[in-house]
C-alpha cells in the first residue's frame, strides 16, 4: 500500500504510537512473507527484557486439527496466551484497514463507562453500510442493537443518510472475552465471527458501548478510516494519497508510519535523449525505481520498478520489480510483483483485449496477477 507499506504496518504503527507494546498477531495459512516482514522490520523495535513483543501466532490446533474458523475462533484457540499474561483488558484489531488511531483514548473511554465491551464506530454512507456491522446506540452511546452486514442498514436518527458502522476494533474485559469465545465455541449454529456471532449475542446481556472514532479528529488530521477489502476500495485509498493535501498524511512526524525499509538506491528519473525527457507528475516513486524517458502520471511505483522510454503509466499502482517496456501504455491498473510488460503492450479497461484477458473491477480497474507472463 502506498508503494512501500504492508497493510499491517498501519495497525502496528498505531499500537506503537499508542504505547502498546505487547502484541500477538494471529496468522492464518500462507504467512511466511508476513512473518519475515515482522522479523526484519518490526521486532527490533520491541525490547524483550521489558516484556515487549510482537509475536506471530499460527493456528495452535489445540482443540482439533483445523485452521482458524473465524475471528472469534482465532482468539478461542489462543486463550492460553491470555492466561499466561493475565491482562485486565484485551484490544482486538483487524489487520486490513488503513487509519490512524490513538487506542489509549478508546481504552480510556472503556474505563470511564465501566464497559465490558467497547466497539469503535464511524458513520458511513447508508449505501455502503451493508459491508459492515451496523449498530444502534442510546444517548449515552450504549449499544442497544447490532447487526452484521444488514441488507437494509438502519440509519442514524439525526443523520438519515448515514449508518453507525463498526470499525472491527474491540476492547474486551478479559474475563468477558474468554466467556464469550468459549460460549461461541459450543454453539452449533455459528460462523465463529465477532461481528456476526459474538457481539450480537452480548447485546442486552453485557455493558456494550460504542466509541465514536470522530472524537479523534483534528483540524490538520480528520478521522480517516478505510476498509480496503475490495479491489476498488484498495485502489481508491491508494489514489487518495496522491491528493495535494491527502486526508491520510504519510508525512506527519507526530504519528510516524513504520515499515521494513529495503536497502535500495534512490529513485532515478532520466531523459532517454535530449528530446525525450522523463515526466513524473503527482505520483509516489519508491526507492530503486528507474524512469527513463517515460511518462508517469497520478500513479504509485513500488520499489525497483523500471519504466522504459516512451512508456505511459496513468492512474495506476505498480508493485515491486515490475518492468514496463518501451512504448507500453498502462491506464487505471494494479500490476502485481515481477510482471514484465512487453514493448508496445496496452493495458486499459477501455480495450476489449484487456477485458477479455484480465479481471476488471466494477469501477474499471484492471488487475494483473503476480509474475504473470504477458505476450
Amino acid at each position: 500500500f502506498g508503494g512501500i507499506y504492508r497493510i499491517i504496518d498501519f495497525t502496528l504503527s498505531n499500537c506503537l504510537n499508542s504505547g502498546l507494546r505487547r502484541i500477538y498477531l494471529l496468522t492464518q495459512y500462507r504467512s511466511i512473507s508476513l512473518v519475515r516482514h515482522l522479523a526484519q522490520g518490526w521486532q527490533s523495535l520491541f525490547r524483550g527484557e521489558l516484556d515487549e513483543f510482537v509475536q506471530p501466532v499460527a493456528p495452535q490446533q489445540r482443540f482439533g486439527q483445523m485452521w482458524y474458523r473465524g475471528t472469534a475462533d482465532a482468539v478461542y484457540q489462543n486463550i492460553y496466551t491470555l492466561q499466561e499474561h493475565r491482562p485486565k483488558r484485551v484490544l482486538i484489531l483487524s489487520g486490513d484497514h488503513v487509519y490512524k488511531m490513538n487506542y489509549l483514548e478508546m481504552l480510556r473511554f472503556h474505563a470511564e463507562k465501566d464497559a465490558e465491551i467497547t466497539i469503535a464506530c464511524i458513520p458511513c454512507p447508508l449505501d455502503e453500510a451493508s459491508r459492515f456491522g451496523v449498530m444502534e446506540v442510546d444517548e449515552d452511546w450504549r449499544i442497544v442493537g447490532f447487526t452484521e452486514k444488514p441488507k437494509k442498514p438502519k440509519p442514524m436518527p439525526q443523520r438519515p443518510d448515514m449508518a453507525l458502522c463498526s470499525m472491527g476494533i474491540y476492547v474486551f474485559n478479559t474475563d468477558i472475552l474468554i466467556k464469550s469465545v468459549v460460549e461461541d465455541s459450543k454453539r452449533a449454529e455459528t460462523t465463529h465471527d465477532f461481528g456476526r456471532d459474538v457481539i450480537p449475542a452480548q447485546v442486552g446481556r453485557r455493558r456494550l458501548f460504542a466509541y465514536d472514532f470522530a472524537q479523534q479528529a483534528r483540524p490538520e488530521q480528520p478521522a480517516y478510516w478505510r476498509d480496503i477489502g475490495t479491489i476498488d476500495a484498495y485502489y481508491a485509498a491508494n489514489m487518495e494519497l496522491l491528493q495535494f493535501q491527502p486526508q491520510f498524511n504519510l508525512y506527519d512526524p507526530s504519528w510516524p508510519i513504520r515499515t521494513l525499509q529495503l536497502n535500495l538506491p534512490p529513485a532515478k528519473i532520466l531523459a532517454a535523449s535530449p528530446t525525450q525527457p522523463a515526466q513524473v507528475q503527482n505520483s509516489l516513486v519508491s526507492a530503486g525505481c528507474v524512469v527513463t524517458g517515460a511518462k508517469v502520471v497520478h500513479s504509485i511505483l513500488s520499489p525497483s520498478v523500471r519504466v522504459e522510454p516512451g512508456a505511459v503509466v496513468e492512474d495506476s499502482i505498480i508493485f515491486n520489480d515490475v518492468v514496463i517496456g518501451r512504448n507500453a501504455y498502462i491506464k487505471r491498473a494494479i500490476i502485481d510483483k515481477r510482471v514484465v510488460v512487453p514493448d508496445g503492450y496496452r493495458i486499459s479497461a477501455d480495450d476489449e483485449a484487456t477485458r477479455r484477458q484480465f479481471y476488471v473491477s466494477p469501477n474499471g480497474v484492471v488487475v494483473i496477477p503476480r509474475a504473470m507472463h504477458l505476450v
